[in-house]
């Protein structure tokens, strides 16, 4: 007998919402995964200078080597920071007069991303609330590392989507 991974592995075209009765509906539904994304020094370098974090585990390849992890590893915020850019390949709201970040309902960090490593993302819609003029999207949003053990980015992030 031959069981199914509760989430399909495969990489698929952006789920479109057209309407907040879309989203509506769409709540317990995975969206998928994303394309790979590759986390090179250079990447983890620029995030470094961007927000002032300069600490010896992401910047200093030689140093890493012999420390916990046995080479550079992105920041937690850089892996959380990448999910913006993995989530329009999985749900866009093109019905939308705008779409904005609200916010977070819970972050977390469960493994390193090393330098090097490719990253994906799976996405679920939890929830979609009332807001005035729109809808309030609750995500769940689990950054892969492939070949990882486990999640390296797991967040319930919300967006807002207002309609004309």
């Amino acid at each position: 007998m031959t069981v199914e991974p509760p989430f399909p592995e495969f990489t698929s075209a952006p789920r479109e919402f057209t309407s907040a009765d879309e989203l509506r509906g769409a709540v317990g539904t995975h969206l998928g995964h994303s394309d790979w994304v590759e986390i090179t020094q250079e990447r983890i370098n620029l995030f470094a200078e961007a927000t002032g974090d300069h600490q010896w585990i992401h910047v200093d390849p030689a140093r890493a080597k012999d420390g916990p992890f046995g080479t550079t590893i992105a920041h937690g915020y850089l892996t959380l920071s990448i999910t913006n850019l993995l989530l329009p390949e999985l749900l866009r709201v093109p019905g939308a007069s705008m779409g904005v970040n609200y916010g977070a309902n819970k972050v977390r960090f469960p493994a390193p991303v090393p330098v090097g490593s490719r990253i994906r993302m799976a996405c679920e819609i939890i929830d979609v609330a009332d807001v005035p003029g729109g809808v309030q999207v609750t995500t769940r949003n689990t950054v892969e590392v492939e070949g990882g053990e486990k999640p390296a980015c797991v967040i319930e992030a919300i967006s807002r989507f207002l309609f004309d």
